[in-house]
């Protein structure tokens, strides 16, 4: 007769266990000493039981079908194109091309590169309904896995204008959903981790974003893909992925729409430094994996050296390695939803959902994402959160190995930099203050290359 593994053993509740962990402290207060709260306010607990009616949230993550994504800056077609070939042949499984003009040939971008199982992607900072046509009808005639990314409104954070004004660019957008049959919408979330907002804002700002997009394109007939920068809090960062997909299931029913969102993850830059810079390759296999347990659709990595050198073979192949080996070595690919029904993680994801509900029908009832972009209420918010991370990194709290703990003296950079890593200040005139993307060891890095020696 077969019996059940731990059917011998009485059933312990979580009272119990407070119980015990009370006794075991000797008088020490159990909310003072295992209880903390991260920066969204939510109280981590120093264990979590199935008796506290923990709910679960199937998030049909696929893991099993997570990509391994190329990312490819188009300036040379020739070039680029030769780039695509071998990064596939190295172990890419998608590959995204950046293109700036409009004057790009797809026709000699894309000779000989393969056309099944394989996902394009294709990232435009400018907004032509002509393009965007010729990209559907290559796609379609060549028969092409083409997901195009456009994003006015991401376009209206990151510059503080819009690539012509509001309705010139909503009205292009609705022209491209009646046009086109390849999904072209996305939602640059990514700025809003990578500028210092929290977890909930992030969540309730990418959600806020969206919603505008429902409200402003008469219909939508393909799926919408997010752009998410994944942070060093493992578990918070898998439970964000997962309530992301949650909270945007939630939203599109309310517009009667049954499309899942594609998620792109990428590891966030507001914790890289440019001392001790191998330190990077942990954090980003840390972020990746918390991305791909979370359910991300395409995982594209951030090369350990992306914020001071340009584009370059090692730092490509380093880091589509780490993916490769979590993919081919760690197994990461081998089991569908993986968090689902983890105490803790449902947990995190219950919580981070209804917080980010919240700010969000707060956004709504003072007019819309844009508005309150428009009035500065979104930035302000930003910065207040940026700041008090801030604030922890300085003061030692929050750790960076190599930077604000354990650096290395004889650590010299300032004849290795390719790209200037901080951020740039330009007067223009905006139409709104655009959203700043800050690393947190921006001011320690600058006073140590300010004292180096020559």
């Amino acid at each position: 007769m077969k019996t059940q593994l731990f059917q011998d053993f009485d059933a312990v509740s979580s009272k119990q266990w407070k119980q015990q962990i009370q006794f075991e402290l000797k008088g020490a207060e159990y909310n003072d000493t295992l209880i903390w709260e991260s920066l969204e306010g939510i109280k981590v607990k120093p264990f979590y039981h199935f008796d506290e009616e923990i709910k679960n949230h199937p998030t049909n993550s696929n893991a099993t079908e997570f990509k391994i994504l190329q990312n490819i800056y188009v300036h040379d077609v020739q070039m680029s194109n030769k780039k695509a070939k071998e990064s596939l042949q190295r172990g890419a499984e998608s590959v995204r091309f950046t293109i700036e003009s409009n004057k790009i040939d797809l026709s000699k971008l894309m000779i000989n590169l393969p056309v099944e199982n394989v996902v394009y992607y294709f990232f435009l900072p400018f907004l032509s309904t002509e393009y965007l046509t010729s990209l559907n009808d290559f796609a379609t005639t060549n028969s092409y896995n083409f997901i195009i990314q456009v994003d006015p409104i991401g376009q209206l954070c990151r510059d503080g204008n819009w690539y012509e004004n509001l309705n010139s660019d909503i009205q292009k957008l609705n022209e491209i959903s009646k046009n086109t049959t390849i999904p072209f919408l996305t939602i640059q979330s990514g700025i809003y981790q990578n500028s210092g907002a929290n977890m909930v804002q992030q969540l309730a700002y990418t959600l806020a974003h969206c919603n505008e997009y429902f409200n402003r394109i008469s219909k939508i007939n393909q799926s919408i893909s997010i752009e998410v920068s994944v942070g060093t809090n493992y578990f918070f960062e898998i439970a964000k992925i997962r309530a992301l997909r949650l909270l945007f299931n939630t939203l599109a029913i309310e517009y009667n729409y049954n499309f899942d969102c594609h998620i792109i993850a990428t590891p966030t830059k507001r914790n890289k430094t440019i001392y001790d810079y191998n330190v990077n390759m942990l954090r980003t296999t840390t972020e990746c994996m918390s991305a791909i347990l979370g359910g991300a659709n395409a995982v594209s990595n951030l090369a350990y050296d992306a914020i001071y050198h340009k584009d370059n073979e090692f730092g490509d192949r380093i880091s589509r390695n780490q993916l490769l080996i979590l993919k081919e070595e760690s197994y990461f690919d081998k089991v569908n939803n993986p968090s689902d029904g983890a105490y803790y993680i449902e947990s995190l994801t219950e919580q981070l959902a209804e917080k980010a509900l919240e700010v969000f029908k707060e956004i709504e009832a003072n007019g819309g994402f844009i508005t309150q972009l428009i009035e500065g209420t979104i930035q302000r918010k930003i910065s207040e959160s940026a700041q008090k991370e801030q604030e922890l990194f300085d003061s030692g709290k929050e750790i960076l190995l190599g930077t604000n703990k354990y650096p290395n003296p004889n650590d010299k950079m300032k004849h290795d930099l390719e790209l200037f890593p901080f951020v740039k200040t330009k007067d223009r005139k905006t139409l709104i203050v655009p959203i700043i993307e800050k690393r947190l060891a921006e001011k320690v890095e600058q006073e140590r290359l300010a004292q180096e020696t020559i």
